[in-house]
């Protein structure tokens, strides 16, 4: 082993003093409010109001410390649902919002406060059609995966594997101001770089570039101009895989994620017409997905293999779909399930198999940026701190206050933010 491969890697700045501003995973405190399908979702709101007497509706709730049919809370930022007690409750379900459930998985959600245990309403505040999300899914040692999974839905941060990540808005505020970086950083890039530095181009690096340590996501930068443009563009196919389209890419503006004619994934073998799948496999020879007796192909080992947050993302998906995570109690709502596969969710299957599949290519990509970052000269922690960069000041790690909108309170209230 030469001396420079003995020589510790002066220290990369983390996430966490990149990003200062995150929020924990939100905490849905009963696992009927969130599902694939959101006419099951519309089905359990119904079940719930209709509930034949008190004691009958505080069973199917199923309240907690944080919520129960009494508990007076304001509405979620831009969401129109009711705000008087669910004691009361009734009329129409509150319209399900898609949402990113765990690194890759997209699912939904009733938005209702008073539904949910810590909904990260400061999360919801600055949701829009210009946030970008950086979720840190919680990462298990020697399993392989991506340390950053960015999302312009609001993620719920979940980490398949147990462990909690964090939440990092790209923007503090709606309408994509107020970047949430440490103060003086784009400047600080912009002159090392000698080149234009915007939130979204250091989204785009940390996404290519990032890694997990044992003391949480770490972002290597790099001071060499032509090696940050390399990284930046790769970063950027990568956001407008991880966002299904939603994040521009070069000539793809506007295009969701497609392999290329005769590698596309198709449905040779339909899946069954009544009742879910037994089970999920992988046939390497035929590089073939069998949902019983149903069969998607092509399907590339690296689709297959591709892991985030501890799990097998293909296997995860499954089995949200037909395993309950808790067996439910007979007569509850998460008892309430889609016991028939829909249509919906085959399409959903093909588009996230060709965005692993797509992720799966550029892995390598990544891996060589990472070690051509790390042989090559770089803007270290210690270099920031010197600058002034780091640590960010206290408030840049905490939400901003947003006083352009009204939020009705509990009871109809306004709400005083």
């Amino acid at each position: 082993m030469t001396a420079k491969q003995d020589a510790p890697r002066p220290a990369a700045p983390r996430l966490s003093e990149l990003m200062p501003w995150s929020v924990p995973p939100l905490r849905l405190g009963r696992s009927w409010v969130r599902g694939p399908d959101p006419a099951v979702l519309r089905a359990r709101w119904n079940a719930l109001v209709a509930a034949e007497d008190a004691a009958a509706r505080e069973r199917l709730f199923r309240p907690s410390r944080s919520r129960t049919l009494h508990s007076a809370v304001g509405q979620l930022p831009g969401q129109a649902t009711p705000t008087g007690r669910l004691s009361r409750a009734g009329g129409p379900c509150p319209e399900p919002v898609r949402i990113l459930h765990g690194p890759f998985d997209r699912q939904w959600l009733l938005p209702d406060h008073r539904l949910i245990d810590a909904a990260r309403p400061e999360l919801w505040r600055v949701a829009d059609e210009r946030q970008l999300f950086a979720v840190e899914p919680g990462q298990v040692p020697q399993v392989p995966g991506p340390a950053v999974v960015c999302s312009t839905l609001l993620p719920d941060g979940r980490s398949p594997a147990g462990r909690p990540g964090r939440i990092h808005p790209l923007f503090r505020r709606p309408g994509g101001t107020e970047p949430n970086l440490a103060p003086g950083l784009l400047g600080l890039l912009a002159g090392r770089l000698d080149r234009p530095v915007g939130p979204a181009d250091l989204l785009a690096w940390i996404t290519a570039s990032a890694r997990h340590s044992p003391d949480g996501t770490v972002v290597p930068l790099t001071a060499d101009p032509a090696v940050w443009d390399t990284g930046v563009a790769l970063g950027e196919r990568l956001l407008w895989l991880h966002t299904r389209g939603g994040h521009a890419y070069g000539a793809h503006a506007g295009e969701r994620p497609r392999m290329p004619g005769g590698r596309r994934p198709y449905v040779r073998s339909a899946l069954p017409a009544h009742g879910l799948p037994p089970s999920l496999g992988y046939d390497a020879g035929e590089e073939a997905l069998l949902l019983g007796d149903g069969r998607i192909s092509p399907v590339p080992p690296g689709a297959w293999a591709f892991h985030a947050g501890g799990v097998r993302v293909l296997e995860a998906w499954f089995a949200q779909r037909t395993v309950p995570e808790d067996p439910p109690k007979e007569g509850s709502l998460a008892a309430l399930r889609t016991m028939t596969w829909p249509q919906e969710w085959t399409s959903e299957l093909l588009e996230l198999i060709t965005v692993l599949a797509l992720l799966a290519e550029l892995e390598p990509e990544c891996a060589r940026l990472r070690e051509t970052t790390a042989d090559g000269p770089a803007i270290t922690a210690a270099g920031l701190r010197d600058a002034g960069v780091l640590p960010a000041p206290a408030d840049a790690h905490r939400p901003a206050s947003v006083l352009d909108h009204h939020e009705e309170g509990p009871e109809g209230q306004f709400a005083l933010l």
